[in-house]
């Protein structure tokens, strides 16, 4: 998809919910247009899958997903055989009285092969007139070093060999986001291969915008509370600060509450919707959840 300005990456974004900074938009714009990787790395919760689906949703193109993990290899990322139709298959020709080595072409055929993503997301877009798929490979830094360097290998040229049926290629690459939680650091050749955009957790006015549009049943006065105390959330030391979801929820909790403003009862009973460790919540608590509400109150404004 060729896209004329960083503009239209906004507001294309904005119309499916997205409220993209101007360097996310950016980086965007560029790999759209120079059909490059984009890896997008950041604290958890800070919306960087969410890219990969609002771009599927605005470009039409097939959401793809591959979910990293230690121990990912070939058989879940890019393609397997169905062995248990296979020998389905083979038991048929057997009784059928056919010879079954002279048919082994027919056990290696496509009608056999398994596509998991990377596959998909190449041969999507080999010849295809529809808009080309957006592969999401997530949290690429839980993968192995060894699978890391066999997607380097792959970004390269956008072509999976399966020996036997030969190369897929792709005339017109997939968009590609990848995203890091940075648990361990990707490696350099990977990024060099890629686009690079750190994803940082939204300031207050733009988090407000969030609230709002995300979940317009919560009213102006409330949202600007619940971005400002998550402001001041974040600026302590938490085990895990609230991501825009959390902050999401806690608004649309509030608001189903009957709330219009923070008050200290209802922030207390809720803590549940935006922090997610007992830890975290104790914190809180013992620092005093009034101050919390009269920090938040006092910055809304």
């Amino acid at each position: 998809m060729d896209t004329a300005s960083v503009e239209e990456v906004r507001a294309g974004l904005a119309e499916h919910r997205y409220l993209a900074d101007e360097g996310l938009a950016t980086s965007v714009f560029l790999a759209l247009t120079l059909h490059r990787p984009l890896l997008l790395e950041g604290e958890a919760g800070v919306g960087k899958t969410e890219v990969a689906k609002v771009l599927s949703r605005w470009t039409g193109g097939e959401l793809l997903r591959l979910q990293c993990y230690e121990g990912i290899d070939v058989a879940q990322a890019v393609y397997e055989w169905d062995y248990s139709r296979q020998l389905l298959h083979l038991r048929a020709l057997e009784a059928s009285g056919r010879d079954a080595a002279a048919v082994e072409d027919e056990l290696y055929s496509e009608r056999f092969l398994v596509r998991r993503p990377l596959l998909q997301a190449i041969a999507a877009a080999n010849g295809a007139t529809a808009p080309p798929p957006v592969l999401l490979i997530d949290e690429v830094d839980r993968a192995d070093d060894e699978f890391e360097a066999f997607l380097l290998e792959i970004l390269a040229d956008y072509s999976v060999t399966v020996p036997e049926l030969g190369t897929f290629r792709a005339n017109t690459p997939p968009v590609v986001v990848l995203t890091s939680n940075r648990t361990r650091d990707v490696h350099d050749a990977l990024k060099r291969r890629c686009l690079y955009h750190w994803v940082d957790h939204p300031g207050f006015e733009r988090e407000v915008a969030i609230i709002r549009l995300r979940a317009p049943e919560v009213v102006e006065l409330l949202a600007r509370q619940v971005a400002a105390a998550v402001e001041h959330l974040r600026g302590i030391e938490l085990f895990k600060p609230p991501g825009v979801a959390e902050v999401i929820d806690w608004a649309q909790a509030l608001a189903a509450l009957g709330r219009s403003e923070l008050d200290e009862r209802w922030v207390d009973a809720t803590l549940g919707s935006v922090l997610k460790y007992r830890e975290d919540q104790e914190r809180v608590r013992g620092a005093g959840v009034g101050e919390l509400v009269a920090a938040a109150v006092s910055r809304a404004g």
